[in-house]
């Protein structure tokens, strides 16, 4: 659901980065009450996380389209929904920028509507409210499956909204959206079903992650070292080796563009803003979609996967963790000379 240039307007485009650019602020300002240095450690390795399963397309049965998982609920879950917002802020500047991953002017709509709605709406409102103060497995997966897909409903419709708005596409909002709609659906079953899996499992071996991300109280002694371990080696075999078979369908967004308008892809305006940022995102994207430039299509095409997946990882998790350690450092008391 990463969007591209071409379907948006400067206007709508700067509007949203703007929109994104406060929400950005406005949770920085609220993490720094609650980092310590168990949870800047966590928030690095679980944006990492994120990035690499979000490598991984999985088939849609009987559409010949594809998804990936969002990952904000997931973040909102295990971090609290103002950390949780700004981990995935970070990983899809990293696409953006070095993989070529959704464009540039499109980037505020792609942290709005991929961590907005989730953090925002689908995690406090109807995650927490399904879930209660006594989780079972029960609660867990009816919660990540409910919350999941109402999260990417809303995703999926704010992609719809952006573009009919910016009007420089030829994607009728009625087509659109009836299109979008349903296959994101199927889609957010999914990934309501990986989250229930990581959640339960975290729930079973440090409980107390979950409890004081939903309090946004800092981890302080919760000992999460096998946690970091563990998601550090799934992060690498995830991007190294299990995006080798992701699958090669448009996923639910260029799959409902080409039934509306016979493309995947739409042509950008060839002049002004567009123009610009394409040209920077060019020289920016030394991995762009995921593979080296000089040997697209060739043998060489799982190596280049392997190496975005792990550098992609490792860009993502020092982001991460920087952002962190500025936000704390910002928040340590200042100590006057007697």
């Amino acid at each position: 659901m990463h969007m591209a240039d071409a379907l948006l307007s400067p206007a709508v485009g700067t509007t949203m980065w703007a929109v994104t650019a406060a929400t950005t602020a406005y949770c920085s300002t609220k993490v720094r009450k609650s980092l310590d240095d168990r949870k800047i450690p966590l928030m690095a390795v679980l944006a990492a996380f994120v990035f690499a399963a979000q490598m991984i397309n999985f088939t849609i049965p009987a559409t010949g389209s594809s998804g990936h998982i969002g990952g904000g609920l997931l973040l909102a879950i295990l971090l609290g929904p103002h950390a949780a917002f700004l981990a995935i802020a970070s990983v899809l500047s990293v696409q953006a920028l070095f993989f070529a991953d959704g464009g540039l002017l499109a980037l505020g709509c792609n942290i709005f509507n991929l961590g907005v709605f989730p953090c925002f709406i689908a995690y406090p409102l109807i995650y927490k409210k399904i879930i209660g103060s006594d989780p079972t497995s029960g609660r867990l997966l009816t919660a990540s499956l409910i919350a999941a897909v109402i999260g990417l409903q809303l995703g999926a419709l704010g992609v719809v909204t952006e573009t009919t708005l910016s009007g420089i596409s030829a994607l009728p909002f009625s087509s659109f959206v009836l299109l979008m709609q349903p296959i994101h659906l199927a889609i957010g079953i999914v990934e309501g079903v990986v989250t229930a899996g990581v959640i339960s499992f975290i729930w079973q071996t440090r409980p107390e992650i979950l409890t004081r991300a939903a309090a946004d109280q800092p981890l302080g002694m919760v000992p999460i070292k096998p946690i970091l371990i563990g998601l550090i080696m799934a992060t690498v075999l995830t991007g190294g080796v299990l995006s080798w078979y992701a699958s090669e369908h448009p996923d639910g967004l260029e799959w409902s563009m080409f039934k509306v308008s016979g493309h995947e892809e739409l042509q950008a305006p060839s002049a002004g803003v567009h123009s610009s940022l394409e040209g920077v995102q060019a020289k920016t994207a030394f991995l762009p979609d995921y593979g080296f430039k000089e040997t697209p299509g060739n043998d060489s095409g799982r190596l280049g996967t392997s190496v975005a997946g792990l550098v992609g990882g490792m860009l993502v998790m020092l982001l991460g963790a920087g952002i962190g350690l500025v936000l704390k450092k910002r928040n340590a008391p200042i100590l006057s000379n007697p």
